[in-house]
C-alpha cells in the first residue's frame, strides 16, 4: 500500500485552505519533504517545506518544477479556480478557456510531466481533486472542467497502474474555503477532507466520496437524467390533444 511515511509530496495550490492542510498533514504522517507550490509561494516555518513557484497553466513553469523536484513520490493536483459566472451562456469565451486551462489542462499536463518521475519510484501516488460538480452540472464551465478532469483521471489510472503509480480521485461538495464563501448550506472542513484523502491513499483506495451530497449524486447517476435534474421536468411543454 502507498504510504506518506518518508514520502516526498508536491502540492499545487498550497497557499489555499485545502492546500495548506495537504502540506501540514503530509508532514504529520511522516513525509520527508513537501513542495508547497503556488504562483506566488508563501513562506513556511518548517525546513521540510520547500516553497516552489508553479503556474500550472504555463508549460515552462511546469518543466522548471519537474527539474527542481525530481524526487517527488506523491503529486497532488489541488489547484483550481472558479469562473466569474456559473452560466455557460453568460460567461465570456476568454473565461471559459481560462477555467479549462486551470482545472483541466493544467493538472493533465502536470501529471504528464511528472509521470517519468513517479514511475521511477515504488508506490508513487497521483491525487486529482475533482468535485461533486464533475457529476452534477450546476456549475457551468466549472462543472465541465471538473468532469473532464474526472475522465482524465480514469484514463491516467489505467495507464499508470501497470507502471506502479496509484491514482486517487477526490469528489466532494462545498468546503469551508474562500472559494466557497459565497455558497450556503453544509460545508466540509478542509482538515476533514484532507484526512479522508490521505486515509484513502494509504488504504490503497481509488476514489474519495467526501460527503453525503456527493454520495447521493453518485448514486443518482444510474437513473434517468430528469431524476437528477428535476428542474428540467418543469420546463417541458405539456402535451396538447389535437382533434382530427
Amino acid at each position: 500500500m502507498p504510504s506518506l511515511n518518508e514520502a516526498v509530496v508536491l502540492v499545487t495550490g498550497a497557499n489555499g485552505g485545502i492546500g495548506t492542510h495537504f502540506v501540514q498533514q503530509a508532514l504529520a504522517r511522516g513525509a520527508a519533504k513537501v513542495y508547497a507550490t503556488a504562483r506566488t509561494p508563501r513562506t513556511w516555518d518548517d525546513d521540510r517545506i520547500v516553497p516552489l513557484t508553479l503556474d500550472i497553466t504555463d508549460s515552462e513553469s511546469i518543466a522548471a518544477a519537474v527539474a527542481t523536484a525530481p524526487d517527488v513520490t506523491v503529486l497532488i493536483n489541488n489547484a483550481g479556480a472558479l469562473p466569474p459566472s456559473a452560466s455557460l451562456l453568460e460567461v465570456t469565451e476568454t473565461d471559459i478557456r481560462a477555467n479549462m486551462e486551470t482545472n483541466f489542462f493544467g493538472p493533465v499536463f502536470l501529471a504528464r510531466a511528472f509521470a517519468p518521475v513517479l514511475t521511477a519510484k515504488p508506490q508513487s501516488v497521483l491525487v486529482d481533486m475533482h468535485s461533486v460538480a464533475s457529476w452534477y452540472g450546476f456549475g457551468g464551465t466549472y462543472s465541465a472542467s471538473k468532469a473532464a478532469l474526472w475522465s482524465d483521471t480514469n484514463s491516467l489510472r489505467l495507464e499508470l497502474a501497470p507502471l506502479g503509480v496509484h491514482v486517487t480521485g477526490v469528489h466532494m461538495g462545498y468546503v469551508e474555503t474562500r472559494m466557497a464563501a459565497h455558497a450556503d448550506g453544509p460545508k466540509l472542513q478542509p482538515a476533514e477532507l484532507v484526512t479522508k484523502v490521505y486515509d484513502a491513499v494509504e488504504a490503497g483506495e481509488y476514489e474519495v466520496i467526501g460527503d453525503e451530497l456527493t454520495a447521493q449524486v453518485k448514486a443518482a447517476l444510474s437513473g434517468p437524467v430528469e431524476a437528477l435534474y428535476s428542474e428540467i421536468r418543469d420546463t417541458r411543454a405539456p402535451l396538447v390533444a389535437v382533434e382530427e
